[in-house]
């Protein structure tokens, strides 16, 4: 490819460093995990991809109360395309409601839940989603395809830190915590390790890179102590989640510890905000430092801060409001409701938010002159 350069040696020993660190998640997540021979009800379910090859009968009507969405029922012929079951033509009614609203057409393409009658044939229960997997497929491959080719060769690092990023969660957090690790002590391990072999396959063995790791590393660990600080003080923990009441009937004969899982996620959401500060002040420091070789290193440091006060308002900013939408329609539910002010603020919903947001933002302001200062100090002078 035209413009392609082959990678360094330095930044070939990353790589590999990277898919090294890449294969111990893995190969620790398989052995965390546990064989259970009892399935769980979800694992009962069988669930198929099936496309509607006619519709039977439809007595749907749009109605004003839902925005104009078809209320109802229709009666469809789905052709199965997967699982067990491929080929088969069942027919199956499926109930429009605002709530659960698939409205199918000839040709619609939706995932159908199946169940065995008293003679082992498939029927239809129900149809609960379209098929959304080759739209988001193609969703994810327009992002790295973007990514890539707007950003070349970082752009392909920046791929394989995402990718290493959801491995170390999903192949190592996540049953690490199940096997009743503490979730705040596994998740600044996988956080650290995310940060480091992110950041290495992303600029290489280098002191930039050392720079932002440590930076990145305390960060985090900043946020997920303030939040801890202020839930002792509250006080709140994962008990007040609004999922702890599945996870207490999954931690009832299970090592999962729940309290802890409320800074564990903080942890884990505050981690790409930090990382992307902690990198943006050493990349600055470190050019900086290239382009005037004879800057004292207290220069470099106020440089540094200024920088990243920039950096700081606009990423501390990204954060509240991520955690703002994610929480938009409890804030709708309250002003629907008429909710005073004194039951908005401490209900366990909004200090929950407040703690995710608030700490988040406390770790990418200290990441600031943490980084700054290492920076200053560990970018060495050139005479």
């Amino acid at each position: 490819m035209q413009g392609w350069k082959a990678p360094t040696k330095r930044q070939a020993a990353a790589i590999a460093t990277g898919l090294c660190f890449f294969l111990i998640l893995v190969a620790g997540g398989f052995c965390l995990r546990t064989e259970n021979d009892t399935l769980t009800a979800a694992q009962k379910r069988l669930f198929a991809v099936a496309e509607v090859t006619d519709v039977l009968a439809d007595n749907a009507q749009p109605e004003d109360w839902s925005e104009g969405l078809r209320l109802g029922s229709q009666t469809l012929e789905l052709e199965i395309l997967s699982g067990p079951y491929q080929g088969e033509i069942l027919e199956g009614i499926n109930y429009l409601s605002a709530y659960a609203n698939v409205d199918c057409k000839l040709g619609t393409r939706v995932i159908v839940r199946l169940d065995l009658d008293d003679n082992g044939d498939p029927y239809v229960v129900s149809i609960p989603n379209y098929d959304r997997g080759g739209v988001l497929a193609g969703m994810v491959a327009a992002f790295a395809l973007l990514l890539v080719v707007i950003g070349g060769k970082k752009g392909v690092m920046a791929l394989l830190g995402l990718a290493y990023t959801l491995a170390g969660i999903w192949f190592l957090l996540i049953p690490m915590v199940l096997q009743g690790f503490d979730p705040v002590w596994s998740a600044v391990l996988i956080a650290a390790l995310t940060a480091v072999a992110s950041l290495l396959m992303l600029t290489g063995f280098s002191r930039k890179t050392l720079c932002a790791g440590l930076g990145c590393v305390c960060g985090v660990a900043a946020a997920g102590l303030f939040a801890w600080v202020v839930g002792q003080i509250t006080p709140i923990s994962g008990f007040n989640m609004s999922e702890a009441e599945d996870l207490v009937l999954r931690a009832y004969d299970s090592p999962l510890s729940i309290r802890g899982l409320l800074i564990s996620g903080i942890l884990i959401a505050s981690m790409g905000a930090v990382m992307d500060v902690a990198m943006s002040i050493s990349s600055a420091c470190h050019e900086l430092r290239t382009v005037e070789p004879n800057i004292t290193p207290v220069q470099l440091f106020r440089s540094g801060m200024n920088i990243g006060k920039d950096a700081m308002g606009t990423m501390a900013n990204t954060l509240i409001l991520a955690f703002a939408g994610a929480s938009f329609n409890v804030l709708l539910l309250f002003q629907v409701y008429g909710y005073p002010l004194i039951q908005i603020i401490n209900s366990d919903a909004m200090a929950i938010e407040l703690i995710q947001s608030v700490a988040g933002s406390v770790g990418i302001i200290l990441t600031v002159p943490l980084v700054s200062l290492l920076s200053s100090l560990l970018f060495p002078k050139k005479v």
